[in-house]
């Protein structure tokens, strides 16, 4: 598994609680996997303007064809206001039917980074385990 650096938000130093949101998009064709994953990257430019962004990791499993992200947000208005974005919706409309995509999102009392990665990380992915919490 592929993961990104750690990518800091406007909301960096924001104290819990705060939510977790874990995406898990995996396409039906690996030909789909380059333009998802630019989109991707594409959205993670506007992560430091975000309002309410804590920070994010953007993941990869090219073998098993799936993409995702592991972010924290000051609270859910801010990660509704992220859904909702027009770069967000537009990439969603247009992978919506080329993949299935699973989402959880949590309450974490404080990040801690290794923590958070552990707990959530693709339950199916190589090394990955998922917690209830």
């Amino acid at each position: 598994m592929l993961r990104s650096r750690w990518i800091a938000g406007p909301a960096a130093d924001q104290p819990g609680p705060l939510v977790a949101a874990l995406t898990d998009y995996r396409t039906n064709r690996l030909l789909d996997l380059p333009g998802i994953a630019r989109h991707g990257l594409s959205l993670s430019r506007l992560w430091p303007a975000l309002p309410g962004a804590v920070g994010m990791w953007l993941w990869a499993d090219l073998t098993e064809r799936r993409v995702g992200s592991l972010s924290v947000w000051r609270g859910e208005d801010d990660l509704h206001a992220f859904v909702r974005l027009r770069p967000h919706v537009r990439i969603m409309r247009e992978y919506r039917h080329r993949g299935t995509l699973r989402s959880r999102t949590w309450q974490i009392d404080m990040l801690d980074q290794a923590a958070l990665w552990g707990q959530a990380a693709p339950a199916d992915a190589p090394g990955g385990r998922r917690s209830d919490g």
